[in-house]
């Protein structure tokens, strides 16, 4: 059984790759993972137009989250992620895929998506495969059929694109732990290492230190990344989160950053990431249907909201905070700060 990358190796493909510079990418039409990409919402034209924008700025990179439900209809989804993947293929783009995924709301299904409420940040993002399932499986209790649907969808989508040269690398499971998870989710971890290192993609893989909760969940992923990777939203913890991570003396990546709010502009973020060589994605890149510029405290609003029926439907204006969270331009593509642009694609060289 192929296992963990070594040091060298890690680096040396670290080393083959430009300086990683990108965002967490959802298109502005999609509320969540499901439907930017089922079939019938899959939103080609606003995709383009908007990785049009991403490679304008200088981005080379994305990172783009799955589904576990999108795989039991793998006919359809291999047809619009491949779409995707050629849309990236075309302008130099090479995304991170991730797998699972503790945060926001549980309760995920197909089809139609809950609409966005009005000013709250991730309103309808959807857990993969979801508090349910992650505690099912935590307490033996899972339906042997569900945790085979799991087990498919995780080796299902690494065979069939271990040796695609338009995937980045792979990225298992987006902070496990998260939205009150906590230690649960730790059995769900330990098969997807299982079942991902049994296929042995060709690309590397990973799942984040900071941003993952719980002592042995942190554990498990620093032994089992053949790259590492981290979550950091606030300034003061940058460096130092850096300086902590190198122990491992493997390539690091900074798969989340950028909350205006806690400094961790791009003016002060990219610098750093540069002169350490960590690649870098901020959260969010325009301004749309998931609301992430809105702030975090406005998850508190939800349940008030919804119950008040504060929706956003098709053809309403968007509110706008005064100052943004996460994410760079408005739908028409004008920027939230032009002078920041500016910074970016003269320090990207663009």
């Amino acid at each position: 059984k192929h296992m963990k990358w070594s040091k060298e190796k890690a680096t040396s493909w670290y080393e083959e790759q430009p300086w990683l510079v990108g965002c967490n990418f959802l298109p502005s039409s999609a509320i969540n993972q499901l439907e930017m990409f089922q079939e019938d919402t899959f939103d080609e034209k606003t995709i383009e137009r908007e990785l049009d924008w991403a490679k304008d700025l200088g981005f080379n990179s994305l990172r783009v989250y799955l589904h576990d439900l999108l795989w039991s209809e793998k006919d359809k989804f291999k047809k619009t992620f491949d779409r995707f993947l050629d849309i990236c293929e075309k302008r130099n783009i090479r995304p991170i895929i991730v797998l699972f995924d503790d945060c926001h709301r549980p309760y995920p299904k197909l089809g139609k998506q809950p609409l966005p409420v009005k000013g709250v940040h991730n309103s309808g993002w959807k857990q993969s495969p979801g508090m349910e399932l992650v505690n099912q499986v935590y307490e033996e209790k899972i339906d042997a059929k569900e945790l085979n649907r799991l087990k498919e969808f995780v080796q299902g989508v690494l065979k069939d694109y271990s040796n695609d040269e338009r995937i980045l690398m792979w990225d298992v499971y987006n902070e496990p732990g998260q939205f009150g998870i906590g230690d649960k989710a730790l059995k769900l971890l330990q098969y997807t290492w299982e079942w991902a290192f049994e296929v042995r993609p060709s690309q590397p893989l990973t799942a984040c230190l900071d941003g993952a909760i719980g002592d042995e969940i942190l554990k498990l992923n620093g032994e089992n990344s053949d790259v590492i990777s981290f979550h950091t939203y606030e300034a003061e913890k940058l460096e130092p989160t850096i300086e902590r991570l190198k122990e491992f003396e493997r390539p690091l990546l900074c798969t989340e950053y950028m909350a205006r709010e806690f400094g961790t502009t791009f003016e002060f973020s990219l610098p750093i990431f540069k002169k350490e060589s960590v690649g870098c994605y901020n959260w969010g890149f325009v301004a749309g249907k998931s609301q992430t510029h809105f702030g975090w405290s406005t998850i508190l609003e939800l349940q008030e909201k919804k119950k008040r029926g504060e929706f956003i439907n098709k053809g309403d204006e968007l509110p706008e905070p005064e100052e943004w969270f996460h994410d760079i331009y408005r739908i028409d593509g004008s920027p939230f700060n032009n002078s920041e642009i500016k910074f970016i694609k003269k320090f990207l060289g663009t």
